[in-house]
């Protein structure tokens, strides 16, 4: 495939872990190409090559210039922070640029706004990229519908010690999944602290448990309890390899879309 074929994506927060992922991965595809790299304006990135921590030249030079990064992109990778990814895809939508984002921690209101944005522009919005979470989470649909009754739901979850959200936005898809295929409101039945004398479970309720230490990448268990029997889903990632991966399947998919929000749900598949 020439490099006129190749699909170029931008990476935001592109000297960050997440980033730097994202950019091995394109540079590794055989049909993507890193079209730009965006930064805050105080990082000690800029004016870097993209690829300079990774030990190969990209041509591609980090910038904090949002219009800059986004020049000759067809879409834009996002794993950064709530406010950060609205002012990114506000730009995205003048300019014609799709979206893929992996950032978690968004707001009702600035997920309503992300949907609004959507009328103009593609965008994929997922709380988890990785391929194995988003079957995951289509078993745990299927899961929670046969154990709608009788069983205890419990979602419990693990990152690194600077995820600075809780529950992770993965947690949470899980939750909402569980919810609508057993007809309960996540709003209104989860329980997210437990102290002091609580009282017996109630049996409508999920559950979220969250710990945070060392370098997890993000470990995921949901556990249906009943009476003789439980069941464990579990997902664990061992590298943000996956993150990445299923990231590049997202871009693959948008280029065929014009305008509208989808899932992993979508680019998979799995509906």
């Amino acid at each position: 495939m020439t490099s006129l074929n190749l699909l170029p994506i931008t990476v935001a927060g592109a000297s960050g872990r997440m980033g730097q992922m994202l950019i091995e991965a394109i540079l590794a595809s055989d049909d993507c190409r890193l079209a730009g790299a965006l930064d805050m304006a105080s990082s000690p990135a800029l004016g870097l090559d993209a690829g300079a921590s990774l030990g190969q030249v990209t041509g591609t030079a980090v910038t904090a210039d949002l219009r800059q990064g986004l020049s000759g992109s067809s879409c834009l990778i996002d794993f950064t922070r709530p406010e950060g990814t609205l002012a990114h895809l506000q730009v995205c939508r003048e300019l014609g640029v799709k979206a893929v984002i992996g950032t978690t921690g968004f707001s009702e209101a600035q997920k309503a706004e992300i949907a609004e944005l959507a009328k103009d522009m593609a965008i994929v919005m997922a709380p988890n990229m990785s391929v194995g979470v988003n079957v995951t989470l289509k078993l745990l649909q299927m899961a929670a519908q046969a154990m709608s009754t009788g069983y205890d739901i419990e979602i419990i979850e693990a990152h690194h010690r600077h995820k600075v959200d809780a529950p992770s936005g993965t947690a949470l898809k899980m939750g909402e999944v569980i919810a609508q295929a057993i007809g309960r409101d996540l709003k209104e039945c989860a329980v997210y602290e437990r102290y002091g004398h609580t009282g017996e479970r109630d049996p409508s309720t999920i559950g979220f448990s969250t710990i945070r230490g060392g370098d997890i990448v993000g470990d995921h268990t949901v556990l249906f309890a009943g009476i003789g029997e439980r069941i464990e889903v579990t997902h664990k990632s061992s590298s943000r390899s996956t993150y990445a991966q299923g990231s590049l399947r997202a871009v693959r998919f948008l280029a065929g879309q014009e305008r509208g929000l989808f899932d992993m749900f979508d680019v998979l598949n799995l509906r």
